[in-house]
């Protein structure tokens, strides 16, 4: 087994470099900052922002003239509505301002203060006898309090806070994720009949959620077939995903299904892991993406991340490297890989299509993904003269305020230098399960309608789901997500010592 050494060419100080000067003295200037924020805001942005350089208000010689620079920021009262307008309009979906980077680096490991429903992103017309329109749960994180109250997946949200859903209050679904208290009122497909399961008082507590939803080993003509439902790449769980790699070997599977149609990314050292699970065959240290930066950090452009043989384990509650690897479990023998696949599928998952189709035949299933293949690094107000912590050192940040930033900082290649999914991955084979929205069958169920689908795939059979086909989708809920960073791709300091 071959460690990574923390004394190697670190990331922190690969790509963390500095190319312009940071120090405390203050600037000799007849205006006063009124907002030191805004100052933290454009500094960071200029430093790191991948589009900096096309971005006008971004320009260097913004601070040739501090009381010119002064008076622009002092435009801003607000250092958010600053923040908005660096972005680049045309080319930016995903960069945001954090509000608080605690409660953000909480979300990065799986905690949050949450119900435990997650919703897919459209709505469907009712055909019960209510009026108006329902959405279906897609999962409930386990232990939840939506969980605990005997909540499932594809049970049909028909109302909110004591209002019928409809078209006109659907942003009523919001609630789901920033109040404390909410009433749900559920009904349920039963029998071929929609049954009101009743309202619902759920009170929101901080839990900390495995991404490792589901997985089971099915066996079908004469094959074993290992199948992973993955809601999220947390760099804090690599040892439970490990494990159950550690099974699929272990019972030597044919075939592997990795159900992602809920991911929407996160960790990419997480990604560069999982696929050195299911990759096993190639060499440890063998490129599997790189990175590149805007035109001020072209140090780091070329930040490899390669096939690991050992995988780094994170503390759960602080983030932190435990100074301790695991060998990772590797499937040695795998053609091929089947990707359960939606518009929910983005960033780190995506990376997992990319960074493995130069090697073997990867399989889309479902609808075509979202199209994300950018990263972001979390940028705190820790200036610094000199050293490789840009606005980048979590624990040396300002305490006089919580704001961070989470601007997109570069973009991701796999080893053929391919980059061009900007509008999504198509589903080889196209099903989607919105169409199926009163009859939504748990994970595993060998007749959910995308797991058959990718099982009649693998197994050239015939049988068709028992789920029969409900209603289209009528709405989207695009901008309802269930967690800010749903859609990121991302690097915490604490991994990127880990790339070469």
């Amino acid at each position: 087994m071959k460690k990574i050494a923390l004394a190697t060419v670190t990331f922190l100080t690969l790509l963390f470099v500095s190319c312009t000067t940071n120090d405390d003295t203050a600037p000799e200037t007849t205006v006063e900052l009124k907002n030191e924020i805004n100052d933290f805001v454009w500094r960071a942005m200029n430093h790191w922002y991948f589009w900096q350089s096309d971005v006008a208000s971004l320009n260097d010689n913004k601070l040739d003239d501090i009381d010119t620079y002064y008076n622009y920021l002092n435009t801003f009262t607000d250092s958010e509505q600053l923040f908005e307008s660096l972005k680049n309009k045309n080319l930016d979906d995903f960069s945001w301002y954090i509000k608080d980077v605690d409660e953000q680096l909480n979300d990065f490991k799986g905690i949050s203060v949450s119900y435990g429903i997650n919703l897919p992103r459209y709505y469907v017309n009712s055909d019960s006898n209510r009026s108006g329109i329902v959405i279906y749960i897609s999962f409930v994180a386990k232990g939840s309090p939506a969980d605990l109250a005997g909540i499932k997946r594809g049970d049909l949200i028909y109302k909110v806070n004591g209002e019928k859903l409809s078209e006109s209050n659907v942003s009523l679904l919001g609630k789901i994720y920033n109040n404390l208290k909410i009433t749900i009122g559920i009904e349920r497909l039963e029998n071929g009949n929609v049954v009101d399961k009743g309202e619902f008082d759920l009170t929101a507590v901080q839990i900390s959620e495995n991404p490792v939803h589901h997985t089971s080993i099915i066996q079908e003509k004469g094959k074993k077939i290992g199948y992973l439902v993955y809601n999220a790449f947390n760099s804090t769980y690599h040892s439970e995903l490990n494990d159950v790699f550690g099974t699929f070997k272990n019972e030597n599977i044919d075939e592997l299904i990795l159900d992602l149609r809920y991911n929407g990314g996160g960790s990419v050292l997480t990604s560069a892991y999982l696929s050195s699970m299911i990759e096993g065959s190639k060499a440890d240290g063998s490129l599997f993406a790189s990175l590149t930066f805007n035109n001020k950090r072209n140090e780091e452009n070329g930040s490899n991340y390669p096939f690991y043989d050992d995988a780094a384990l994170f503390n759960k509650e602080t983030g932190d490297f435990e100074n301790n690897f695991i060998p990772i479990n590797r499937l040695m023998n795998l053609k091929r890989l089947y990707i359960i696949t939606s518009v929910q599928t983005a960033s780190a998952s995506e990376m997992i299509i990319n960074g493995l189709r130069p090697f073997m035949e990867v399989v889309t299933i479902g609808t075509t993904t979202l199209g994300k293949n950018e990263g972001s690094i979390t940028l705190v107000d820790a200036p610094k003269s000199g050293d490789s912590e840009i606005y980048t050192n979590i624990n040396g940040r300002k305490k006089s305020h919580t704001v961070g930033l989470q601007p997109i900082t570069f973009q991701i290649y796999n080893s053929l230098k391919q980059n061009d999914y900007g509008d999504g991955f198509p589903a080889n084979v196209p099903i989607d399960e919105a169409q199926y929205t009163f009859n939504i069958l748990e994970f595993g169920d060998p007749n959910e309608v995308m797991l058959r689908t990718a099982l009649n795939e693998i197994s050239g059979g015939a049988n068709k789901p028992t789920q029969t086909k409900s209603l289209l989708k009528t709405g989207k809920l695009d901008k309802l997500k269930n967690r800010k960073f749903e859609d990121e791709m991302y690097i915490l300091p604490e991994e990127g010592s880990f790339l070469k």
